[in-house]
């Protein structure tokens, strides 16, 4: 049986979690011992399955009034403590700082670790330590799984050499669901309130959609990042008077039928990995205009005209113009919705575990 030890700072909802979640269900239904080793726990978490044990490796009563070097040097060391309790065939890593810390808590063993990057790399893998680090600890890394080319040609050709490309899995509920037969004048948008996904630029724009098509209204769905985001887009609402055709929705755990039936979906990040909203509302079919965000989620998995329209980030006019040519031209839209579909056979459960689990067994040799 093969023993895999995921680490990553928490399951609270969120991409990367989503991922492991979802990968420590399907191991684990098969012939694997899974065991997840986060730093804390939150409200709001991913599912596991009971056959997921869990695992805390971060700071324990007392610790929080140490210093922030002592705290991080704690961190590592109850992480090596567990890989070695453990004992575990590989070490999957997710995220910038469990990249890190995965890799120095198994200095001196043999155990492999693979890594896996969530994020644009500009702006989170550049810093100072960053540029000590990744030249100290990459070169020990067994692999390293992107979800983008643009994410991979970031580092070093030592890590691009022993990495994989993976799309992120889609849950089956947004697979096969069935077209609906009258489409409801809404725009939608999936996604936590956070400010790189620049909900307020939907908004403002979606306003400016609204004076040309008032019978449409723009419903946002997702939980509160409480980075201020909430705050920012209801005063946007309120200062426009826009609450009775600008919904916040709040988190939902039913997309796959609050979406389906839209006109079309509004994707406006400023930078994202490869986004899990993205991919669901190209599942379900719907017309799509979507930001050219780095570093390439949305070129990865869309191309412009075909299964949506592509559009430069920060562009209010772009954005407009996109959402108001779907609105006019639903023949368009539908043929845009239909081709988005094809991703379920890109990204289900099925073709992305056969793939880690290829890539795994290849590192663990």
């Amino acid at each position: 049986m093969t023993k895999i030890l995921f680490h990553l700072n928490c399951l609270v909802q969120g991409g990367a979690e989503r991922v492991v979640s979802n990968l420590a269900n399907h191991f684990a239904g098969e012939d694997y011992e899974i065991i997840i080793a986060t730093e804390w726990q939150g409200e709001n978490e991913f599912k596991l399955e009971k056959e997921v044990r869990r695992l805390h490796v971060g700071l324990i009563q007392g610790d929080e009034k140490k210093a922030r070097v002592s705290q991080a040097l704690l961190r590592v060391k109850y992480l090596r403590r567990a890989i070695r309790a453990e004992n575990p065939d590989v070490v999957i890593a997710f995220g910038h700082k469990a990249n890190y810390r995965a890799l120095t808590a198994t200095v001196g063993m043999k155990t492999p670790v693979i890594i896996s990057v969530r994020t644009d790399p500009v702006g989170h893998y550049d810093g100072l330590a960053d540029k000590f680090l990744i030249p100290l600890l990459y070169p020990r890394v067994a692999g390293c799984v992107f979800q983008t080319e643009g994410q991979r040609d970031f580092f070093p050709r030592f890590v691009r050499k022993k990495s994989r490309i993976i799309l992120n899995p889609l849950n089956p509920k947004y697979i096969g669901v069935p077209r609906p037969e009258r489409r409801v004048k809404e725009i939608v948008q999936s996604g936590r309130l956070v400010d790189f996904k620049n909900q307020p630029l939907l908004i403002s724009a979606f306003i400016k959609v609204h004076r040309r098509y008032p019978e449409y209204t723009l419903k946002i769905y997702g939980g509160d990042s409480r980075d201020g985001t909430k705050e920012i887009l209801e005063n946007l609402i309120a200062a426009n008077n826009a609450g009775e055709y600008v919904k916040l929705m709040g988190a939902s755990d039913t997309l796959e039928r609050d979406l389906v039936n839209a006109s079309l979906f509004a994707f406006t990040s400023d930078w994202e990995g490869l986004p899990n909203a993205l991919m669901e509302a190209m599942a379900l079919g719907l017309p799509i205009v979507a930001t050219d965000c780095p570093c390439g989620g949305p070129r990865t998995i869309m191309t412009d005209g075909v299964d949506g329209l592509l559009i430069p980030i920060k562009d209010e006019k772009a954005l407009v113009e996109a959402m108001c040519r779907l609105i006019e031209d639903p023949d368009l839209a539908e043929r845009l919705g239909e081709e988005a579909r094809s991703i379920s056979e890109k990204a289900s459960g099925q073709i992305v575990i056969s793939q880690w689990r290829e890539y795994i067994h290849e590192q663990i040799g």
